[in-house]
């Protein structure tokens, strides 16, 4: 038995008879019945929604037969908002900027124009004047390839196989992986590929940028159904999460503690003030490699106190930092020129 046709939303139904009556083609029930497929009931309901309640000016003329508008509607006004809501909408509009270059980037604008596309006949606002007050900015925004990404999202959406060349960070050629992708996940301005790699038969990370000569196999499979994104990088700091079980905590001094409490660091984050004006922070996570370099960034503003295995890694960070620093600097030597015929 076949399954019945599901008929369209009524919200692009009317979206749908407002384009034909913008255009000036004459409509008639007869003629929505057929395309919308629904009834003459709901047409006549839909209709007059419009007209009554969005106040379209839907007249009908029975001497044709046919619906029209009296004057021109160049948009529809299907979103009523409030201040806050229109600053809720500048802020978003501003953080597709943020977007640039990354493969959604004119997906988001298009996204934001048919949200805000409603909203002209009711509320108009100046970029020069209200967008100037939000601004985005995220240093060292990744970049991706928009032929690995689509290649990989398709093959996330429909659980098919991939397999491509994957470069790990300082190797200067990449090596075949064949990998079951379960998750694109967006982290720390740069884009990561969760998968099952077939050949370790383990799930591992890949960041897009270094994923180049993507094939995508035939062959599917079923993600698991206990996997998680957010239960991946639950012990993550950021992406890289781990087997371990580390207690973190780290002293950060008064001159940076207000900048530490305004931030949510991780999910499992402790904060205790100190008497000095300080703060220590605790988080217990996977692997270390990303908070060393986090704790590093704050310079003599932050000590590790726990693990120890930590503190040794910060402790022979610093020491080979400081011996760099100490030498004396070289300086460039200039390219040689070469002679003159």
């Amino acid at each position: 038995m076949l399954a019945p046709k599901l008929s369209r939303p009524p919200l692009e139904r009317m979206l749908r008879i407002h384009e034909e009556l913008r255009r000036g083609t004459p409509i008639n029930c007869t003629h929505l019945v057929r395309d919308l497929e629904v009834s003459r009931k709901t047409i006549v309901r839909d209709i007059a929604f419009m007209r009554d309640r969005l106040d379209l000016p839907i007249e009908y003329n029975p001497q044709v037969n046919a619906y029209y508008y009296t004057h021109p509607v160049n948009a529809f006004p299907a979103v009523q908002v409030t201040e806050g809501e229109l600053m809720a909408l500048l802020v978003a509009r501003r953080a597709v900027e943020q977007y640039q270059g990354t493969p959604f980037h004119r997906q988001l604008e298009i996204a934001f124009d048919k949200l805000t596309g409603g909203l002209k006949d009711r509320i108009s606002f100046s970029p020069t004047d209200e967008l100037s007050s939000v601004s985005f900015k995220n240093m060292g925004l990744g970049k991706a390839d928009l032929t690995v990404f689509n290649a990989l999202s398709a093959a996330v959406l429909k659980q098919q196989e991939v397999s491509f060349d994957y470069r790990k960070p300082g190797d200067a050629r990449g090596t075949r992986r064949h990998v079951q992708p379960y998750h694109l996940s967006h982290r720390q301005n740069l884009w990561y590929l969760i998968g099952h790699d077939t050949e370790r038969a383990a799930l591992r990370t890949f960041a897009l940028p270094r994923i180049a000569a993507v094939r995508v196999s035939t062959a599917t499979f079923v993600r698991p159904q206990d996997f998680s994104p957010e239960k991946f990088f639950a012990n993550a700091l950021g992406v890289l999460g781990g087997s371990k079980d580390y207690h973190v905590q780290i002293r950060f001094s008064a001159r940076v503690a207000d900048r530490v409490r305004e931030r949510v660091w991780h999910d499992t984050q402790a904060l205790n003030a100190l008497p000095d004006g300080g703060v220590v922070l605790t988080l217990q996570l996977g692997a270390l490699p990303e908070v060393e370099s986090w704790v590093l960034s704050w310079g003599d503003d932050a000590e590790v106190l726990a693990p120890k295995e930590l503190r040794q890694r910060i402790r022979k960070t610093a020491t080979a930092l400081a011996a760099r620093y100490h030498r004396k600097r070289r300086t460039p030597s200039k390219p040689r020129r070469s002679p003159r015929h």
